[in-house]
């Protein structure tokens, strides 16, 4: 079991999936590169990691991801026309996503299933616990759940994962967990995870988002779990491993998430989050609101 004390300081952000439901858009475009408002939504991803002290990002990626490289990467030719044009606005902008990390990328080649891109991290990884960030879920910034998450690993060792009261009808949209009440009113004990469960098999009405804190031990379990639901090496069926037998690699407990989360994985939340992104800018929202209002207003 690795020791509660250990420092976590590396995260990995699976980032191979094809974007189908944002077809065509991401054709040729990574999903993870679409604007949410003026920054590609995987810059709010590792934004998040480094503002919770993970400035070790590794990226599993796969075909047509090259973009996602280039965006963290120095961008010579653009930084000069801005020093030369002066603007120098823009052109810390352009170097902020460079300077975020310290970045590193892996194909995952095959696409075998969130359980299995995680299992491509773990040459990087090696025998520490890391962070596991999906780049669906944004998380305001205000809402610090990846650093109390961190919090927790430390206390109690093991495994964390994030979860999120929804409707009971919506449940067989994610992992459902089995837990129980602990002395923290916002951590609970694992018990159980069943992915994807229809609303009369689920364990309760609590769901995992895209937020894990895991021990390496999990590498293990993956290596050896076989594929599941829709043919696909799944994390929540390791995690399940896990929770149900602790001498594997520690208890499994969750955070409920009660802050502000923007789903970007669905075009109309993705809609959503841009709009109220846009809202609580200081530099946009003042004059974008007074439009919403009368779009609103005048339209609807």
């Amino acid at each position: 079991m690795t020791s509660p004390r250990t420092r976590i300081t590396k995260a990995v952000i699976p980032a191979a999936g094809l974007g189908t439901r944002f077809l065509p858009a991401t054709k040729a475009t990574p999903k993870e590169m679409l604007p949410v408002v003026d920054k590609p939504a995987i810059q709010y991803v590792v934004e998040e990691a480094v503002a919770a002290g993970l400035s070790d990002v590794l990226m599993v990626t796969g075909r047509n991801k090259r973009p996602l490289e280039d965006h963290f990467d120095r961008n010579y030719e653009l930084e000069q026309v801005l020093r030369d044009k002066g603007d120098d606005g823009k052109l810390a902008r352009v170097q902020e996503s460079s300077d975020l990390a310290t970045m590193h990328y892996v194909r995952q080649g095959d696409p075998r299933g969130l359980g299995h891109a995680v299992l491509c991290a773990a040459p990087h990884v090696g025998n520490q616990p890391f962070a596991v960030l999906l780049g669906d879920d944004l998380i305001d910034p205000r809402d610090p759940l990846l650093s109390r998450m961190l919090q927790v690993q430390e206390e109690h060792g093991g495994s964390v994962i994030a979860l999120l009261e929804v409707d009971p009808a919506s449940i067989h949209l994610y992992g459902a967990a089995a837990a129980s009440p602990t002395s923290d009113g916002d951590v609970v004990r694992v018990s159980d995870l069943v992915e994807k469960p229809s609303a009369e098999q689920a364990p309760s009405n609590l769901a995992i988002i895209g937020r894990y804190v895991l021990d390496p031990a999990v590498f293990d379990v993956l290596s050896k779990t076989q594929p599941g639901r829709g043919g696909e090496i799944q994390l929540t069926d390791a995690l399940q491993a896990l929770s149900a037998d602790e001498s594997l690699g520690g208890p499994v407990h969750g955070v409920v998430f009660s802050g502000r989360r923007y789903d970007t994985g669905d075009r109309g939340d993705y809609l959503r989050a841009i709009v109220r992104l846009a809202c609580e800018r200081e530099d946009l929202g003042p004059e974008f609101r007074e439009w919403l209002r009368g779009y609103v207003t005048e339209e609807m």
